[in-house]
């Protein structure tokens, strides 16, 4: 494989500071910045490069003809600069890319994206010059208002300009905000639709027609302008308007094409009827990454020819080992099997999306059954009580999302169809601390805190494909109450087996292996696999042998076979794919604690706010790999038989 491509410092640093047209300069820094955008994403392995080089013109305009900026840290944290932060977060490699060419951050943050103590995934406020993190989109406008007031209180007038995307008006607490800001004349506030047309999945207009966008927004007493986002004299002059506007928040839709700039990328090649955009999430192939880096090389070198600048000049990279899995197991996958399998033999069977069909595993379901198929767009909590109303009149709702978004911003929907006795089935997909590149707003570490007091919701992971199978089947075929199907999205090589004779049953688990020395209960591919990895350590390493027992039910358990299988160990650990408070690990805590008062317990699981990064790095920071596990399990072991 030949070199990846970015561009140093100093060449972006020289395209800045020359004194040539500044419209055309800065359409020649974002094509640089887009090189480096790609660069970062092909590094990483994951990122959005559809979203980053739609919105690089804007941004790289705003950063460098528009906004008072601090030149330091130090500034940054105590100056009246103007504020500018993205509400959708999936542009953050584009971002990095503006700040590394500003000399905000460092050029060798070009290699650090989604790892370990480098850039996040999604925008974070660790990061230096970064203003706000993103959630689950829809909350930005919100933090902008609070940011006015806030500087209004202190005396200041400092300018916030905000991009959003155009999916993201599905969510409702965007127009929550709308009203707020435009009542309380905040018109420091410009915020910019990045109006690419195209959604996580799919066309705008194919899942949540905007409508009369521009009267919409107006009603709701905002100033709003139009233009072409790519055409930065029209921008130019929309900003222009934003400025001279002293009552009203203004809002300007820039209409813009997503992957812009790389002719096979962007979405105005596409045809409207199209199902997927291909180029939202993720890195292209070697060959696609070499076709889009010639393209914008050649574009370059055109643009620097034109502004009578000497030739950029490219420096290559080897591309970063990344970690492979040789055989894994996708869980997603095989969830797609499952549910054309129920629906078959369920007419009544329903399917609710939140823009999320292909990595949900419901693109099989949709083609088979489009009828039954439910497009909600990026909006959980109409889907979820939607959920509802189609259970009261007698469906079978099967409602998916990430599990991060679907749990927490839909909790008190989730609660009110229990109220109503229903039965409907949650999945929710890139569950637990993996994958951990996109950041913690996609990490799914609290979502059984929060699911697991709702009254006849029952909560299982499962393990492998085999149990994926069982769990599914009985949700739909036994379960005659709800379920929440938490489901790991990560490939992942699964190292243990589940005994040929295993059966599901609710509240009720299996041990994996015999151990005298102590047990120790997990869940879901990524924990049980890293449970089954320290039992071998353990033993290999220091003798200790230890039973290893998968347990999906993550809200209940048998009490009667709790008892028995813990019976005669003086020690018992717990694994959490989740966050310790709440998770499963504490329940059985507690309930052992009731009725076998000498045990020791001791639950492991992710503290604090889970890091972003490569997903084997990131286990090892938390402590929760099979190495880390073993060691911290000896420690437990010796200090308790000092207190014995």
């Amino acid at each position: 494989m030949s070199d990846l491509h970015f561009v140093p410092f100093k060449e972006l640093d020289r395209v800045r500071k020359s004194s040539f047209d500044k419209f055309r300069t800065a359409q020649l820094f974002a094509d640089l910045c887009r090189v480096n955008a790609l660069y970062m994403i092909m590094q990483a392995g994951s990122g959005h490069i559809g979203s980053s080089f739609s919105s690089l013109d804007i941004v790289s305009w705003l950063y460098l003809n528009e906004m008072r900026l601090p030149r330091t840290l130090e500034e940054f944290r105590r100056t009246d600069h103007d504020i500018y932060f993205s509400s959708k977060g999936h542009d953050a490699p584009g971002l990095y890319a503006v700040l590394i060419g500003l000399g905000l951050l460092g050029e060798e943050q070009l290699n650090r994206l989604r790892r370990l103590d480098g850039l996040p995934g999604h925008p974070d406020v660790g990061t230096p010059f970064i203003e706000a993190n993103t959630g689950s989109l829809g909350m930005g406008l919100s933090k902008a208002t609070g940011m006015v007031l806030a500087n209004r209180w202190r005396g200041k007038r400092r300018k916030v300009f905000l991009l959003t995307g155009d999916g993201e008006w599905q969510e409702g607490q965007i127009w929550e905000a709308l009203s707020s800001a435009a009542n309380r004349g905040l018109h420091e506030i410009t915020l910019i639709v990045d109006h690419n047309k195209i959604q996580s999945d799919s066309w705008v207009e194919k899942v949540g027609p905007l409508g009369d966008f521009e009267k919409k927004l107006a009603l709701f007493g905002w100033r709003v302008f139009r233009c072409d986002g790519h055409h930065l004299i029209h921008f130019s002059e929309a900003i222009k308007k934003s400025r001279n506007e002293t009552k009203n928040p203004t809002i300007i839709i820039a209409d813009t094409v997503k992957g812009k700039g790389v002719s096979f990328m962007q979405g105005d090649a596409l045809r409207p009827g199209e199902r997927l955009y291909r180029f939202h999430s993720g890195a292209p192939d070697f060959e696609l990454y070499e076709k889009a880096f010639q393209e914008l090389g050649k574009r370059i070198e055109e643009s620097a020819s034109s502004l009578a600048l000497r030739p950029i000049q490219f420096h290559q990279a080897a591309l970063l080992p990344r970690q492979s899995i040789s055989n894994p197991q996708r869980l997603v996958d095989e969830y797609a099997k499952a549910l054309v399998h129920a629906a078959e033999k369920h007419p009544d069977l329903v399917v609710l999306d939140a823009d999320l069909a292909l990595d949900c595993g419901l693109l099989p379901f949709e083609t088979k059954y489009p009828a039954r198929f439910i497009e909600c767009g990026i909006a959980e909590q109409d889907m979820v009580s939607m959920a509802g109303g189609l259970a009261l009149q007698g469906l079978l709702p099967v409602v998916h999302s990430f599990a991060s978004f679907l749990t927490a911003r839909a909790n008190e929907q989730l609660f009110v169809n229990a109220t109503e006795h229903t039965k409907i089935i949650y999945v929710g997909s890139l569950a637990g601390l993996l994958p951990s590149s996109p950041g913690h707003s996609h990490q799914a570490v609290r979502d059984i805190s929060v699911l697991a007091a709702i009254p006849d919701l029952c909560l299982v992971a499962p393990c492998c494909r085999e149990e994926l199978e069982a769990a599914f089947s009985w949700a739909v075929e036994e379960n005659s109450h709800s379920t929440y199907l938490r489901l790991s999205s990560v490939p992942w090589e699964v190292s243990f087996r589940l005994p040929p004779d295993y059966r599901l049953k609710k509240g009720r688990g299996v041990a994996l292996n015999t151990g005298k020395d102590a047990a120790l209960f997990a869940y879901g591919p990524v924990m049980l696999s890293e449970a089954w990895n320290a039992s071998l350590r353990l033993k290999q390493k220091y003798g200790i042998e230890l039973q290893v027992i998968n347990l999906p039910w993550l809200n209940e358990v048998d009490h009667d076979w709790l008892k028995e299988v813990i019976a005669g160990y003086r020690n018992v650990f717990m694994l959490d794919d989740h966050l310790i408070k709440g998770g499963q690990g504490q329940m059985l805590a507690a309930r052992i604690g009731g009725f076998e008062a000498a045990v020791q317990t001791r639950c492991f699981g992710v503290e604090g706010i889970p890091f972003c990064g490569q997903n084997r790095e990131v286990l090892k920071a938390h402590g929760l790999d099979g190495e880390h596990l073993a060691d911290r399990i000896v420690r437990e072991l010796d200090a308790n038989r000092c207190f014995s």
